[in-house]
């Protein structure tokens, strides 16, 4: 099975669907889902583990064509994407210390929970 991602006019992932394996195989699934279910749009292909387009498309999700990937919503102003992975990190290392802890953007550092 397949898993293929919607986009609007803004590359924004609007939905995801898995489509039968015939469809893959046969180059038509963005056809099949755009035309035959009457769905419309866009569809781009995803994949759970990370060997298409990076990331597995989510619904809000951004696909950029230049980085070939999918992008997750940006967490937090301050975060800077990692061009090789296309995920958030913080501007600080979290914390490998075996603790919970949580980001918090105005301090810009991360704060253990239920210490």
């Amino acid at each position: 099975m397949a898993h293929y991602a919607q986009i609007d006019e803004n590359n924004i992932v609007t939905q995801v669907l898995v489509v039968n394996d015939y469809y893959e195989h046969t180059n038509t699934a963005q056809d099949f889902l755009a035309n035959e279910l009457g769905l419309g749009g866009t569809w781009v292909q995803t994949s759970y583990n990370g060997r298409i387009r990076k990331n597995y498309a989510g619904i809000g999700y951004t696909y950029d064509a230049t980085r070939y990937a999918f992008i997750p919503p940006k967490p937090y102003p301050s975060w800077l994407l990692d061009e090789d992975t296309c995920l958030w990190n913080a501007p600080v290392a979290h914390p490998e210390d075996g603790k919970f802890y949580s980001w918090n953007e105005e301090l810009q550092q991360w704060e253990i929970v239920n210490d």
